[in-house]
């Protein structure tokens, strides 16, 4: 099956085949891979992990019930990797299977990030939050939807000079207004290649009755919120397979965002240094992340009713601080997701 880019295939008899696990002759799975030149990642949140070798990759799940995936879509034979404490376990046949499957010439086109879009937050009649404070001895108005759409053109930017031959978009470039739905459809709508991935980042400014409330914050969405995120209409293969795949969709956007927001966060920390506070990763059911078909973050710069964090939003300087350490994030990720072929699991 082809979804969204990505290659699973399925049958019901098959999966019956992985119901019961014998694990015979066990191998730990570092020492096979130390030896063979295999690398290997696992995802300790979501018990997945991936065998990498030269562009080929075994996906496998160690909670059970779901076979190994090689990355042309067929299943691996022989029962799937364990974990016995802290080790990871193997039978010789998959083992051997997977090296068999490694021998294999390369074949298709790598996975990649094929597009980001950028969202910069509110615009037009609606401005978002807003405050008044005196800066350098004028009052001055700082408006959320100003700041969300300077930062939003500085990323824009830099992307666009880092990644020509990917797609960088906005969802507005001007001081317009969109609805939230409207923000989604474009990001559901853009058109990927083979194997490709599309990022969403939506930029805000934050706000709070408490005026010491400072620091920048990256939401994703909640891991309980259970979305449909893959479209009947472009699976090919056994239909009754499809809510396995779209959790398996789900887990795999809910690891990348999450490794997104850390990225950003770090990138942002190691720009602006002491002049602002990381708040953490937080996770979330707003509206755009939840709708958003992919990997999506929420980034919360600051907050403009604390009167030393808006003087900070009211300087060009400080939001090219801001966008540079939102574009170190994002690069770190790409090379993470395209190095490990789409696999975004923790090595």
């Amino acid at each position: 099956m082809s979804v969204n880019g990505r290659i699973f295939t399925a049958s019901v008899s098959l999966l019956l085949l992985f119901a019961g696990n014998i694990h015979a002759s066990d191998v730990n799975v570092l020492e096979y891979a130390e030896k063979s030149g295999v690398e290997v990642y696992y995802n300790p949140l979501n018990a997945t992990g991936a065998l990498e070798k030269e562009g080929h990759f075994i996906s496998f799940s160690t909670a059970g019930g779901i076979p190994s995936v090689k990355d042309e879509g067929e299943f691996l034979d022989g029962a799937n990797p364990r974990l016995e404490g802290s080790i990871l376990l193997a039978g010789q046949k998959y083992l051997d299977n997977a090296q068999d499957f490694f021998n294999v010439e390369e074949t298709g086109n790598p996975y990649r990030i094929g597009a980001i879009l950028i969202d910069p937050g509110h615009g037009g009649k609606d401005p978002g939050a807003s405050a008044t404070h005196k800066i350098n001895g004028k009052n001055i108005k700082v408006v959320e939807k100003d700041v969300n759409l300077s930062v939003g053109l500085k990323l824009y930017d830099r992307l666009r000079k880092a990644y020509p031959s990917k797609k960088i978009l906005m969802t507005r470039s001007t001081d317009v207004f969109l609805s939230l739905s409207q923000r989604t459809e474009i990001a559901n709508s853009v058109k990927l290649g083979e194997n490709e991935a599309i990022l969403y980042v939506s930029i805000h400014v934050n706000a709070s009755l408490d005026k010491t409330a400072s620091g920048y914050e990256v939401w994703y969405l909640s891991p309980g919120y259970r979305r449909s995120v893959i479209d009947s209409k472009t699976v090919e293969g056994d239909q009754s397979l499809i809510p396995i795949l779209n959790s398996m969709m789900e887990e795999e956007y809910t690891t990348e965002s999450i490794l997104i927001a850390k990225f950003i966060l770090d990138g942002i920390a190691s720009q602006v240094g002491k002049l602002s506070s990381s708040r953490g990763i937080k996770a979330e059911e707003w509206f755009v992340v939840r709708n958003a078909k992919m990997p999506s973050v929420l980034i919360e710069t600051g907050f403009l009713t604390n009167p030393e964090e808006a003087a900070l939003l009211a300087d060009d300087e400080y939001l090219k601080k801001l966008s540079l350490g939102m574009y170190n994030g994002l690069e770190a990720f790409v090379e993470h997701f395209e190095r490990s072929r789409g696999f975004t699991g923790v090595k």
